[in-house]
């Protein structure tokens, strides 16, 4: 019974975001950059709460607990009950900010300002997964962005986080509760999770239809299993969500859920120097990189897990408006109608 309401409660969730952003939002670009500007705060918000919780826990974390109105699990976090959770935070936060400073051409000493904080954050947020999804992310971008100027530009980054970490980070924050120590506790004791996935996708071949269809749950199934203690998963978000719908019903949502954001990275990576369109490149690379961190946790899309939801819903409105700006612009004479009506056509055909 537990496994249906959470199902309802999270698929309003997911009507509810839809149609905020169809309806209210709409092609309303004001709207929409407001909605944007408001999320992001809110996880400025929370990456500030997490930072904090490392020194005053006593009094962050009754403060996470009312605005959640839960009590919280893991600390230091930020506005998430748990550290998994709060993963998805800052995938989403840094992999944004850092690519927001290119796209929207800012000075190199914000640059730099930015890429520091997205450190601490990543530093402090004791995420493994999300330090991977960001990096990956950003090192994407940058090659987009930069083609082969990019390794330069990796090389300076790379020398930053060094000097960073031996000057700053490791004397002045927290020596105890941070993505390195964890990383230590963990070596010295963790579980393998190639050989969680393994048993995984055993537990797929003697379900191939997906658990929901035998009335099965996941402890039905694994409780036998000394991997799969006390509820744990295998930690990777796809294929849980193929083990509960099968292969070919999960396969087939995920291949629906992520074609159209799919073609649509053709088309905002080519216009990815374009001002007006500083944005989305910015919210695409954010939801890859939530994306990306749901291969090491079972939150994700489906689960309205962290803002997997409002990126994803974000990036599909903004395309929309984003066609509607240009053919406006072109309309006005703003924009060479010759070069643009090819890329225009193409995107308005992806998100209608």
């Amino acid at each position: 019974m537990a496994d249906y309401k959470a199902f309802f409660a999270n698929a309003i969730t997911i009507l509810t975001c839809a149609f905020y952003f169809n309806h209210f939002v709409g092609l309303n670009k004001r709207r929409f950059n407001i909605s944007v500007i408001i999320i992001f705060l809110l996880l400025s918000l929370s990456m500030l709460l997490m930072i904090l919780d490392h020194t005053q826990q006593g009094i962050i974390d009754p403060l996470r607990s009312t605005m959640l109105g839960e009590p919280v699990k893991q600390s230091p976090s930020g506005l998430a009950t748990t550290q998994f959770t709060f993963g998805y935070q800052i995938a989403a936060f840094t992999a944004f900010v850092f690519v927001a400073t290119f796209t929207f051409k800012l000075h190199t000493i914000i640059k730099v300002i930015v890429f520091f904080a997205c450190i601490v954050c990543l530093y402090l947020g004791m995420n493994r997964s999300a330090l991977i999804s960001f990096a990956a992310a950003a090192v994407i971008f940058i090659f987009i962005y930069y083609k082969f100027k990019a390794v330069l530009l990796l090389a300076a980054a790379t020398i930053i986080c060094f000097l960073s970490y031996t000057y700053l980070l490791k004397d002045t924050l927290d020596s105890k509760n941070n993505i390195l120590s964890k990383n230590e506790a963990k070596g010295a004791n963790d579980f393998n999770r190639a050989n969680m996935a393994e048993e995984n996708l055993k537990i797929c071949a003697d379900y191939p239809f997906g658990l929901i269809f035998y009335g099965k749950t996941w402890e039905d199934v694994t409780y036998r299993n000394p991997l799969f203690t006390f509820g744990l998963t295998s930690h990777n978000a796809y294929l849980m969500f193929i083990t509960y719908l099968g292969p070919f019903l999960g396969l087939g949502l995920l291949g629906a859920i992520y074609y159209r954001v799919t073609r649509l990275s053709r088309e905002i990576m080519q216009h990815v120097k374009l001002r007006y369109n500083a944005l989305m490149p910015s919210l695409w690379f954010s939801f890859i990189a939530v994306s990306l961190n749901a291969l090491s946790h079972n939150g994700w899309l489906m689960s309205a897990d962290g803002p997997t939801l409002f990126l994803y819903f974000g990036v599909m409105q903004g395309a929309k408006i984003y066609a509607q700006q240009q053919n406006s612009a072109e309309s006005s004479g703003t924009l060479e109608p010759a070069a643009n009506s090819a890329a225009q056509d193409r995107l308005q055909t992806i998100v209608l």
